[in-house]
Formats: structure tokens, sequence, C-alpha cells
């Protein structure tokens, strides 16, 4: 058993690499079967860098969570606070004021470490801090352990809409949790 997560709202700059070196490491663990290497890793160039993470860590409207393992960080959350602006999520998530949980990811050899689920803690604390009323997120419609780690989070599916990966069209849940 892995040693035990701490998580926190992390706001160093310094940590944008590592953060990256995650979110490349995991994003393809989370795609549909079929999904190219090419495919996977130009949407990691255009998306997943230190440079974007930067940006997300500056953001008076997001929150980057990580957990870490012995130091290292294993695993993140992104959060952005505000409208969506998907016409599609739009639809369908209606409470008001609401924020995304947009990414959350943590590394396979992190998995029994309760990261996850402090990530997630961590995350809906603060977008109750932040006033929101509601989280949303898009989950892919084949990524069953991911639906599952929502649904008993305590997220429902409301709709669907579209993620484009290098200009193939996904089909994701989205899922809605009440935070009132």
């Amino acid at each position: 058993m892995p040693t035990a997560a701490i998580v926190t709202i992390d706001t160093c700059l310094d940590d944008a690499t590592e953060v990256a070196e995650v979110a490349a490491a995991t994003f393809p663990l989370a795609c549909p079967p079929g999904t190219t290497e090419a495919d996977t890793a130009d949407f990691i160039g255009k998306n997943l860098t230190a440079a974007h993470f930067r940006d997300h860590l500056t953001a008076a409207d997001r929150d980057v969570v990580v957990a870490r393992v012995d130091g290292a960080i294993v695993g993140y959350c992104l959060v952005v606070h505000g409208e969506p602006t998907d016409p599609e999520v739009q639809a369908v998530v209606t409470q008001r004021p609401v924020s995304e949980l947009s990414k959350m990811y943590v590394l396979p050899q992190a998995h029994g470490a309760g990261a996850a689920h402090q990530l997630m803690s961590t995350a809906i604390a603060a977008c109750a801090d932040r006033g929101s009323i509601a989280v949303w997120l898009g989950v892919s419609n084949v990524n069953l352990r991911a639906q599952r780690f929502y649904d008993k989070a305590g997220f429902t599916e409301v709709g669907r809409k579209s993620f484009w990966l290098n200009g193939d069209e996904q089909r994701d849940f989205v899922m809605v949790r009440s935070l009132r």
C-alpha cells in the first residue's frame, strides 16, 4: 500500500512542470479505446504543458489542487470557477454560481493512497468556498471506472457534451453535484 497522500491547493509556480508531467502521464489513461498516440500527444502538447499550468496557477478563476506522496506530485485536479462556456453544458447545468472540475487524474502507482478521494474533497471545498452551489464535470462515456468514482462522490449524469480530440468527436457525460 502506498504512503498516504497529502492534498493541498497549490499556488507555487515552481510546481507547474511537475503537474504537467503528471498530466502527460495520466491523460492517456482516460482516453477512449482507439485513441491514437499521435492524437493524445497532440492534445497534451496543446493543453497540458508547464506553461498552461503556470497560467492556471495564476488565474483568479482557477484552483490547482495537487496530491503528494513523499513530496512528489502524484495527482492533480483543475477547478474552474464560473459560467460554463460550452452550449451543451449550459443547457443541462442550470445551477448558478457553478464551478467545473475540469481535470482530475492520479498516477496509477498512487492508487490506493486515498489521493483521488482527497483531491475530490479539497476541490469540492474550494468550490463551496468560492460560493458555488454546484460543481460539474465531463467524463468519457466509456470511462466506467471514473464514472463509478464520480457517482460515489455524489455526481449524477445530467446530459452529454462533445469533447474534441484532434478533430475526432468524443462524447462525454456531463455530471453535476449540488453543494446545497
